[in-house]
């Protein structure tokens, strides 16, 4: 065997690892450029409050009918799995400490990506291949404070809120289906579930939300910011979005209950 043979597969895999954190630099230094914009002026609070209803209350239905799915499935499931051992009496506790903890904001993060990351993509996309975002620079207006740092900002904060509701509609799911088909009280299950959640339960939660919202809409201005080749390149850029956010929420949730939960 050849000496070029053995190296080849080196230098590509070389290539490739260069390549990662390259990549993983240029999104830490956006990410950073992008924050330092909403410590200095001029704010764009309009902007803002824009972005928040688009995430917030546009992505309400999705998330919530997800939501609500959920927690009627995992009722369900969960009792099928806990009559095997007679523990029936424990499927409120863990419906209530996989919503919060995990399930509440892992769906939601998933449905906003899905939703917003795509669409951030795609419109800051359009905006650089039919060169918008140069003529903000030649009107004296910084793309980075104009376009990137509302959208980071209503992203960490948008997504708390559709937790929260995301949580209790999941919890709900579970009562509904714990009264009417498994055979539980109404207020003994609503107790149980009341006497088991914790507040950290909760907290870690929301926080894994808006550690999630920050990513999907970095990810989304990122990949439109530097996306190229017309239509196409728009396109891919959206799809990028989609499926680097997903992938970074499954990572930083095990990341973020790693901190909050490991002994």
């Amino acid at each position: 065997m050849s000496l070029a043979a053995i190296l080849d597969p080196i230098a590509a895999l070389g290539r490739a690892v260069l390549g990662a954190l390259q990549r993983i630099g240029a999104v830490v230094l956006f990410a950073l450029e992008g924050v330092s914009h909403l410590f200095r002026p001029p704010f764009y609070g309009r902007l803002f409050l824009r972005q928040v209803v688009e995430i917030g209350y546009f992505s309400l239905p999705v998330v919530a009918l997800t939501a609500f799915f959920t927690g009627m499935v995992l009722a369900l499931q969960t009792y099928t799995g806990f009559a095997r051992f007679n523990a029936e009496g424990a499927v409120a506790n863990v419906v209530v400490l996989s919503i919060t903890r995990e399930l509440g904001p892992v769906i939601a993060g998933l449905m906003v990506a899905g939703r917003i990351g795509a669409a951030f993509a795609a419109e800051i996309g359009t905006m650089r291949v039919t060169d918008q975002i140069d003529a903000l620079t030649t009107l004296s207006t910084n793309p980075m404070k104009y376009l990137v740092a509302p959208r980071l900002l209503a992203g960490a904060i948008a997504l708390p809120f559709l937790v929260l509701i995301a949580d209790t509609l999941g919890v709900m799911g579970g009562w509904l289906i714990g009264t009417a088909k498994l055979g539980f009280s109404s207020a003994g299950y609503l107790r149980a579930t009341l006497d088991f959640m914790q507040t950290m339960d909760v907290v870690s939660g929301l926080v894994k939300a808006s550690v999630f919202g920050f990513v999907i809409a970095l990810m989304g201005c990122w990949c439109g910011y530097n996306s190229k080749g017309g239509a196409q390149g728009v396109g891919a850029a959206a799809t990028s979005a989609v499926v680097t956010s997903s992938i970074l929420i499954l990572a930083l949730d095990y990341i973020i209950t790693e901190m909050f939960f490991a002994r």
